[in-house]
Formats: structure tokens, C-alpha cells, sequence
């Protein structure tokens, strides 16, 4: 049986990655450029257009034997009419890239939300292989997320859903990014763990996290906590965790997927993040003393996902 060849595009606010992939999503050859936003939407997707055939060369694969070419990008998708309604990293706006991909690149075109295309990624070539749905949450600058339901993709009725990180944990709470207060990106976010493990250090000034800072709080960073050995430093990783597990525990009750997946930058910590949200399932979730519960795992693709999800849209 002849293999089967598809292209991936992650457009980013700061790169554009390109890869050439198999039908199981393996990278066969990469290119990449940077972003260089804001600028013309033709000038981008140019740069898309050489990337995708340095890729190819770059695999020894020829253009004509690609099936089909995936963009995930961020913001606002309309699937149906291929448009990026609105990225406010790039500064688009109601931009045709299928349309102008499929005229330079001669290829059936997809384009997806970036974190749905990363969730794609995950349940076909990574942690969710063998299951029939899927939840992603990536912890970064923001909670990002994908709902994948008995082998399809869920981005809503107007493909503007699986806003994961705007579900409120806590009403009137914090000041989330999007107006609301109390969403889990207020608390769970890389950018909201930062916040959190400052607030500490400067109510503790004698604590660790101040020698593994080097005695500057400009130095704090997604891993500062994590880092550290002393009750305070631990107060600041277990409090963060809960949030994060009342979320996770949201998702279950909500949609009782095969697999929870947690990506971003947090999930580098390892194993040592899951343990809470296995805890909080198990006690917490309403199907809890089901015999059948579902499984919190770590994304495997790490930051391929994306680019592996986006090549496979058209598999």
C-alpha cells in the first residue's frame, strides 16, 4: 500500500513551522521562517507557501504526492469558508488563507485553531491514540483546549467553542484576560502561577524562592515553585495544582472523555502534575465511584502537536 503524505502549518504570532508528514503524523522534513507580524496576509502565507516546499525537498518527498495541507493558527476560524476571522497576534481580519493556499500550493486546504489542531495531533499520533475522545488542556500563557468527541473535533456551532479556560472556578474572582473574573485561566495559566508564586515571595522574603529567582522577582517564571523545597514554595505549587484540578474535574463531569491531555509549558513538570488531578477525579468527579474512570495523561507531541494535528486534518 503506497503511503499517504500531508502537510502541516503552524502559524504563529512569532514562527511558521512547516513539516511534512505521514498518515501515523510522522515528521518526514521541516522548514521554518519567522512570522515577522504584523504584515500584508499575502507576504505570510508566501512564506508558508516556500516553507511547505523546503519541507518537501527537505524529505525527499515531491509537492505532487502531498494529499492535502492543515493550518492551525490562532484566533477566531471559520472552518466552513476557510477564513481567519480574527488573530490578534497577526492582526487579521476576515483573511481567506484556504482560498489563497489552495490557488498557490494546488492541494485541498483545512484550517483550524491552533489548539484544536494541537488536540487533533494528540488523540491520532500521540496521547490519545486507541481511545474514541479526547480532552486537551494546554497550561501556558493562557488555558487553550480541544474537544474531540467519538473521533471528531468539537469547536461549537460557530467554530468559537472549547474555550476551556474561560469556564469560571471561581465567581468574582479574579480579573480574567477576556473581561470575566474567576475563569480557570485567571487561576491555572503559566501567566497566573507567576502571579501567585510573586504574591508569595514578597508576603515571604526569606523564602527559596528568592535564591532560585537570584534575589530578583523579574526572574520568576513558570517553573520558580516548582523549584522550590520549603512549605511556601509548596503551598504556591499545591494551591495552583488545585485550581487546576477543579477544572480538570469540570471537564470530566461535563464530558466524561477517555482522556484528559495536559500540554503547555506546565506539563514539562512531569508526572509529578498529574497525581492532584487523579486525586480530584477520583474524589471529586460525579462518576466517581464508576469503575471506569477517565484518564488524566501528559501530552507526548510536545510542541509538534500542533503541527501534527494541523497535517492530519485532511487524513
Amino acid at each position: 500500500m503506497e503511503k499517504r503524505y500531508f502537510i502541516g502549518i503552524d502559524l504563529g504570532g512569532t514562527n511558521i513551522a512547516v513539516a511534512l508528514c505521514d498518515e501515523e503524523g510522522k515528521i518526514l522534513g521541516r522548514a521554518k521562517k519567522k512570522t515577522l507580524a504584523p504584515r500584508p496576509y499575502n507576504e505570510i502565507f508566501d512564506d508558508m507557501v516556500d516553507c511547505a516546499h523546503i519541507a518537501c525537498d527537505k524529505a525527499g518527498i515531491p509537492l505532487d504526492k502531498v494529499e492535502s495541507v492543515g493550518v492551525g493558527c490562532p484566533g477566531s476560524i471559520d472552518v466552513e469558508k476557510g477564513t481567519i476571522e480574527y488573530s490578534n497576534n497577526l492582526r487579521f481580519f476576515d483573511v481567506p488563507v484556504v482560498s489563497y493556499l489552495e490557488e498557490k500550493l494546488h492541494k485541498k486546504v483545512y484550517v483550524e485553531n491552533d489548539a484544536n489542531a494541537a488536540a487533533w495531533g494528540e488523540y491520532l499520533a500521540g496521547s490519545g491514540q486507541g481511545g474514541d475522545s479526547l480532552v486537551m488542556i494546554t497550561l501556558g500563557t493562557g488555558v487553550g483546549g480541544g474537544i474531540i468527541i467519538d473521533g471528531k473535533l468539537i469547536p461549537g456551532a460557530f467554530g468559537k467553542g472549547a474555550e476551556l479556560g474561560h469556564m469560571v472556578i471561581v465567581v468574582d474572582g479574579e480579573e480574567c484576560s477576556c473581561g470575566r473574573r474567576g475563569c480557570l485561566e485567571a487561576y491555572a495559566s503559566a501567566t497566573a502561577l507567576i502571579k501567585q508564586t510573586k504574591k508569595a515571595m514578597l508576603d515571604n522574603p526569606h523564602c527559596d524562592m528568592w535564591q532560585i529567582a537570584e534575589g530578583n522577582i523579574d526572574n520568576v517564571n513558570g517553573t520558580t515553585a516548582f523549584k522550590g523545597r520549603d512549605d511556601v514554595a509548596k503551598a504556591v505549587v499545591d494551591t495552583y495544582l488545585n485550581y487546576v484540578s477543579e477544572g480538570v474535574v469540570d471537564i470530566v463531569n461535563l464530558l466524561q472523555p477517555t482522556v484528559v491531555c495536559i500540554g503547555g509549558g506546565i506539563s514539562h513538570e512531569g508526572e509529578s502534575i498529574l497525581a492532584p488531578m487523579k486525586k480530584a477525579i477520583k474524589e471529586r468527579s460525579y462518576a466517581r465511584h464508576s469503575a471506569k474512570q477517565t484518564e488524566v495523561t501528559l501530552a507526548t507531541l510536545g510542541n509538534d502537536a500542533g503541527i501534527i494535528g494541523a497535517a492530519l486534518l485532511g487524513r
